[in-house]
């Protein structure tokens, strides 16, 4: 990839350092007085609000000229609605699993787009369908509960779906808060994902320049398969 890629693990709490980099790198490529940003919101109902929302967080670090692609769940993201002359592509958050559905339409268009130096940044749900293979939502392995049902995402077992394709690892998202860390740390273990990063709210993986770092208030809980069980890795934001 050659935009970056950055990596929203979800949160209200107004560290904007965590679009900072997004924002400045989508500004650098822009000939605008504002960057134009794809904003995609997949909602049931409220997907302009949480558009705004999404857009009054990102511009705390820097303002930007928003195309507002707004899905009800069950719709799908035609690849064609993204312009061509697009900055920056920016996906919300919401039911991961509808976002997967989604965006799935557009998966290509939009790794064309990164791979031609746009970056890319996702919030929450945004970030966990940005790998190959995205971690969408479950409860329980083999029937065993391995996180909170309340945080399941309407589904039962471990769900793991193609997804855009940006990233090599799994993302699961409001680690610290929502507990999710064990969620990532079952799927690596049982091979449903090669390895992954949980990411805590008010907090951002950016992926550049084949590095990644860590931004923001929480931590990233890097999880990767070892001898007799999973090796996990905490990396604090800067």
């Amino acid at each position: 990839m050659s935009g970056g890629v950055h990596l929203v693990g979800g949160g209200w709490g107004g560290d904007r350092r965590v679009w900072t980099a997004f924002t400045a790198e989508a500004a650098a490529r822009s000939g605008r007085a504002w960057p134009r940003v794809v904003v995609v919101a997949v909602r049931d109902g409220d997907e302009q609000e949480h558009a705004a929302k999404l857009l009054a967080a990102v511009e705390t670090a820097a303002a930007v000229d928003p195309v507002v692609l707004a899905l009800r769940e069950g719709d799908r993201l035609d690849p064609g609605a993204i312009p061509a002359d697009v900055d920056g592509v920016l996906v919300g958050g919401g039911l991961t699993p509808a976002y997967a559905d989604a965006v799935a339409p557009a998966a290509a268009r939009i790794r064309a787009l990164v791979a031609d130096g746009v970056p890319y940044a996702g919030f929450s749900a945004g970030s966990a369908i940005a790998p190959a293979r995205a971690l969408v939502a479950g409860w329980r392995r083999l029937g065993r509960p391995v996180l909170d049902e309340e945080v399941a995402e309407e589904r039962d077992e471990l769900a793991v779906v193609d997804g855009i394709g940006l990233v090599p690892f799994a993302v699961d998202v409001h680690a610290a808060q929502w507990g999710t860390t064990s969620r990532l740390l079952v799927a690596v273990e049982a091979g449903l994902v090669p390895h992954g990063v949980a990411v805590d709210e008010d907090t951002a993986v950016v992926v550049a320049g084949g590095a990644t770092r860590v931004v923001g208030t929480g931590n990233a809980w890097w999880a990767s398969p070892a001898a007799g069980g999973v090796l996990v890795r905490r990396e604090p934001g800067d």
